[in-house]
């Protein structure tokens, strides 16, 4: 019994639904919670006809050319079919009625209501009524009995009772059900349905099954199961030869019973597991409609219930025939593509009744058990229901020496092969900020620019164009002649594009407002049998993806650019600027999931992918709703379920959630349309849909804003509330440093408050952190400051009396310096690779080691203009182009960091003065937290010097002065006559002269590159001063943190004693070595330890 299950198709608000048949089966006729009744011509009917009959619509029927109605009012009202003229109102009740039917001949209408009572009322005078009283609670549903004796009702009391019309009484009743208080509160809402002509039998359904009970008799008969179906059954239905018996279940599942059989022969699962409250069948019972509780409306298609394709007896096994089973009849009914009339169950079933050798067996065409969803299919569940039919043949009928014994008992029971999941039909393609294109009125695009509707009514067919800023472009009214369907609206054009049909193409037409000649619009035609999917505009650029798995890239003024090809059928595209994002299908998803994949290219003239095909995250079950770009230029998209997720460029291009817009909706059946984002301010802007997913064009909706908040763990706390601040403010900041790398002018005051406001998160988190004594914790939060806040920290910390936390700060901020000194070489190496000018004012993770915002723009203009082809003989003629310490008007010495272990870490200068600027980067910061009250870090001429290029720093210096570059170091090694002049320049030390590059002390770098220059070369003899420098910092990167911090405290114990050596006063040169005893240096190191906790306390409560 093979059928296909049609995709899901929107037709009413959330909540009840329910559907029914015409007569002649040409129409399909619902109503729902919107209060409308919905005439549709076929499942792919784009606008249906509708009747408005209330505020809510519980439950209809049709008979007759009289369409019955329960509504909102408490009235049953009657409609002519299908003009939906109305024709009067058949009765009244207190409250709502909740189920209404008619009767075989149509002359008759039951109706159940909420308030008790049971009528029955004659069409044609709707004063001849009967009322049955006797229920307890809610009737959920009625049923006449196809001679129009009986009536059979179900009530929320847990009764279903069967009633003589005439007599007005109760025949039998069973307590069969769970009593509720409400028709909302019901389990199951227990639709009962009399099988068709001789109404044999009343079908129950009772939990996960059905009962079945003769008429007359009453007896229960039959109980129709199956091992599968574990949620209750709402609905059961009849086919129109009373063969067959359908049931819709709460989970959403769909299941035929051969009654005579007492088989499944078809199960069905909705495609998102909704409560299915409705079924029809269509009157030559091929199809199968049903409606679920979220007002949409489905179909299986291809259902075989020919009363004539169905032997309900057979009588005997023959194992010739039983053998056909397994060889040709089955392959041919392994083919999805052949229908029933063709298949060799079919033939033999209608074959002539006379041929003797068909009469031995013969297999109803539906008793083969089989997976709907085209995935497995075997021989066992082919044969599966061939053999469990016999079971019900009486023993002696048995052949015990035939081979159907022995083979029955491992195929039982009766089920699919395959119970894995099922595929999910795969999304069409839509223009992100439209609406469904089957409406009268609708919007085409609503972006941040403007806003294109779509009119196509017995008036006119028209498009209007509306700018939120009319300083961009007046409003503009299209005559729509060529049908378009979809478009995009930028600050230079209007795109439009329509489906091709028999006698025309697919066209794609441009309306290029911002053109300065008079030629303002372009058309392009698709090739034959090619059609545009989907479409959207960038910064000069239009782009169309379209059935040919293709898109086809344009200028703004209509010249045919690049065509490429998609892994998979397009399902939106989204441009911005210079950015393109594609999202297409790029494998199937199952169990009701989305497989889409996304492209995000960047088409400017250094073109490059910056996501290749990666899946696209949807939740589950879920589907895309919504594609775009921020205002700033970041990809982000919304899906089904509202969540917002948006492209986190700083963590490897990672999709964040950043907002679900369900958590502000007041109930299940409201939706937010999300019109645009925005990061700066971090505002969601989108449309409040009271019971739908997409708005009214009429009047205009009002845009609400919604706020961001990432969905961290214990928001309602304070550490947890500040975390989801601090975290959401990095993420909403990164476009910074996107803009600041793709060339655009970032605002500056913008960009340093939003560093302030995560730096100030970082020290009340910090603070939090120390109220609670978690020191550990307060140690992670300092590793995301920058240096000046790491002081702030280290000065909490000292006056709330935690020592030990402030040394470990101490070590931070130093090696927070050490490491803005190894990352500057590596930013160099990007300079010598790609040879570009970049302009940067980021703050990235540089910046919040280092404390500091350097502008590169004048500094790398020299490198991109030199290249890395550069010269060795050019390097040395220029030893440092950039240094300035000859003229620098600030005089200072170099002082070198020694060994940590002899250092004070909380030693105060004598003085009591200090300048910041004038420190080594690496010193402690205690030495000058003090002074740091009263002075700001660069500031003054000090601050301004430090803007001189900068290359590559090798050594700790103070930040006015610069440094030699790696390529100085070649070329001072290259030129030895300089070597030979350093004593000299170790004799003027005393006097501070322009410091050369061989007075500096060594880095680590430069210590390890003497010891490893063989090597290298040896590896790699053909490379020249410059390339084994590149080779070396390609090395030393490799190597561990600990590692290249071992080389660079070795670098600075060498330096730092002969520097120590140097700079003795010629006070101390003269005391000799009686000062210098044993017994000094014991008397020191033991003091060591209570001098540096004495100073810090001396500190913490320094009172100045």
């Amino acid at each position: 019994m093979p059928c296909e299950r049609k995709p899901m198709r929107y037709g009413h608000s959330e909540g009840h639904t329910e559907v029914c048949f015409d007569e002649g089966g040409k129409f399909l006729v619902t109503c729902g919670n919107d209060g409308d009744v919905r005439i549709w011509e076929s499942l792919d009917d784009d606008d249906p006809k509708f009747i408005t009959v209330g505020e809510k619509a519980y439950s209809l029927a049709l008979k007759r050319g009289k369409l019955v109605t329960a509504s909102s009012n408490n009235t049953v009202q009657i409609h002519t079919f299908p003009d939906g003229d109305p024709d009067g109102i058949l009765t009244r009740f207190t409250t709502n009625a909740t189920h209404v039917t008619f009767n075989s001949s149509g002359s008759r209408v039951a109706a159940g209501s909420s308030d008790f009572m049971v009528k029955v009322v004659e069409v044609a005078d709707s004063s001849q009524q009967k009322t049955l009283r006797g229920h307890e609670a809610p009737v959920l549903s009625v049923a006449f009995d196809p001679k129009d004796e009986f009536l059979a009702s179900a009530c929320c009391d847990g009764s279903v009772v069967v009633w003589d019309i005439e007599q007005q009484t109760q025949v039998i009743s069973w307590p069969l059900l769970k009593k509720t208080n409400d028709v909302s509160n019901a389990r199951s809402l227990c639709r009962l349905a009399f099988q068709p002509s001789s109404g044999k039998f009343l079908a129950v359904p009772v939990e996960s099954k059905v009962h079945l009970y003769g008429r007359g008799s009453w007896d229960h008969a039959a109980t129709l199961s199956d091992d599968l179906l574990s949620q209750p059954i709402n609905v059961v239905s009849w086919s129109p030869c009373g063969q067959f018996l359908a049931a819709g279940a709460v989970g959403g599942s769909l299941t035929v019973w051969d009654v005579s059989s007492k088989l499944c022969v078809e199960r069905q699962k909705h495609e998102k597991g909704f409560s299915v409250c409705s079924l029809a069948w269509h009157p030559s019972g091929r199809q199968l409609a049903y409606t679920d509780t979220e007002g949409c409306l489905g179909l299986l298609d291809g259902v075989n219930t020919s009363i004539s394709a169905v032997d309900q007896a057979p009588t005997k096994k023959a194992d010739k025939d039983f053998d056909d089973l397994f060889d040709d009849d089955d392959d041919q009914l392994m083919d999805e593509g052949l229908s029933d009339s063709r298949s060799p169950a079919q033939k033999r079933a209608t074959r002539n009744e006379d041929d003797d050798e068909d009469d031995d067996f013969r297999i109803p065409s539906t008793g083969r058990v089989k997976n709907r969803g085209a995935i497995l299919d075997d021989e066992n569940s082919l044969d599966t229901a061939s053999l469990k039919f016999g079971e019900d043949k009486p023993a002696d009928e048995e052949d015990a020496g035939g081979p159907v014994g022995p083979a029955a008992p491992p195929l039982l029971p009766s089920r699919p092969v395959y119970e894995g999941p099922l595929p999910s039909l795969p999304q069409k393609a839509f223009q992100a900020g439209s609406t469904p294109a089957h409406l009268t009125h609708r919007f085409m695009m609503w972006n941040s620019v403007g806003i294109v509707r779509g009119y196509n009514d017995e008036q006119d067919n028209a498009i209007d164009v509306e700018f939120h800023d009319t300083a961009v472009h007046h409003a503009m009214h299209l005559t729509n002649s060529l049908g378009h369907t979809m478009a995009d609206i930028s600050q230079e054009a209007v795109l439009l594009a329509c489906p091709s049909t028999e006698e025309l193409a697919s066209k794609l037409q441009c309306l290029h407002f911002s053109s300065w000649d008079t030629n303002k619009e372009w058309m392009v035609d698709m090739p034959k049998g090619e059609d545009v999917k989907a479409l959207c505009l960038g910064q000069g650029w239009a782009a169309v993806a379209t059935s040919a798995l293709m898109v086809r890239l344009f200028s703004i003024g209509g010249i045919q650019r690049e065509v490429f090809s998609l892994p998979g059928p397009a399902v939106c595209m989204a441009g911005h600027g210079e950015q393109l994002l594609i999202v297409y299908h790029r494998a199937t998803g199952f169990d009701g999931d989305q497989a889409l994949g996304v492209q995000l290219l960047q088409l400017s003239r250094r073109r490059k992918q910056i996501l290749s095909g990666e899946p696209l995250p949807l939740s589950h079950k879920s589907y895309l709703s919504w594609l775009g770009f921020t205002a700033e230029g970041t990809p982000c998209f919304v899906d089904s379920e509202g969540v917002v997720r948006m492209l986190n460029r700083a963590l490897a291009n990672t999709w964040t959630p950043v907002c679900s817009t369900r958590d502000t909706c007041k109930s299940k059946s409201d939706h937010y349309w999300v019109v645009g984002v925005h990061e700066n301010p971090q505002q969601l802007r989108c449309i409040p849909c009271k019971g739908s997913r997409y708005p009214p064009t009429l009047p205009r909706p009002a845009v609400a804003i919604l706020p961001f908040k990432l969905p961290l763990c214990q928001t309602t706390t304070e550490k947890g509330q500040m975390e989801e601040q601090f975290w959401r403010s990095v993420l909403f900041h990164n476009h910074y440093s996107f803009l600041s790398a793709s060339g655009f002018e970032v605002d500056e005051d913008a960009q340093t408050q939003s560093e302030k406001e995560k730096q100030e998160l970082l020290m009340k988190m910090f603070a939090l952190s120390c109220r609670l004594e978690r020191e550990f914790r307060c140690v992670e939060l300092a590793e995301l400051m920058t240096q000046n806040v790491v002081t702030l920290a280290i000065r909490y910390a000292s006056r709330s009396r935690r020592m030990a936390l402030a040394q470990r700060l101490s070590e931070i901020a130093m090696e927070k310096a050490v490491q803005s000194q190894q990352e500057e070489p590596e930013e160099q190496e990007e300079d010598l690779q790609y040879c570009s000018v970049r302009r940067s004012s980021e703050f990235g993770e540089a910046g919040l080691a280092g404390g500091r915002r350097v502008s590169r723009h004048a500094q790398e203009e020299e490198p991109e203009k030199n290249g890395p082809q550069e010269s060795e003989e050019e390097a040395q003629t220029n030893v440092n182009p950039f240094a300035k310490e000859a003229v620098s008007p600030v005089k200072q010495s170099v002082t070198p960091v020694g060994k940590v272990a002899r250092a004070n870490p909380f030693k105060v200068s004598a003085t009591g003065k200090s300048s910041v600027s004038a420190q080594p980067r690496a010193a402690n910061i205690l030495d000058n937290m003090t002074s740091s009250r009263k002075s700001t870090p660069l500031s003054g001429p000090a601050a301004k010097t430090s803007k001189s290029p900068v290359l590559k720093p090798l050594a700790p210096r103070p930040k006015t002065k610069t440094q030699s570059t790696l390529l100085q170091m070649a070329s001072s090694k290259a030129k030895k006559a300089e070597e030979d002049k350093e004593p000299d320049l170790q004799k003027q030390a005393e006097a501070p002269p322009p410091v050369s590059e061989n007075q500096r002390p060594k880095t680590g770098f430069q210590l390890w590159l003497e010891e490893n220059r063989k090597s290298i070369t040896a590896d790699s003899p053909d490379l020249d001063e410059t390339e084994v420098i590149r080779e070396a910092m390609g090395r030393f990167r490799v190597l561990s943190a600990e590692e290249r911090l071992s080389w660079t405290e070795r670098a600075k114990g060498q330096d730092g004693d002969a520097e120590g050596k140097k700079r003795k006063r010629p006070g101390e040169q003269q005391r000799g070595g009686a000062e210098e005893t044993t017994a000094h240096e014991s008397g020191a190191k033991k003091k060591k330890a209570l001098e540096s906790s004495s100073r810090l306390s001396a500190f913490a409560f320094n009172q100045n």
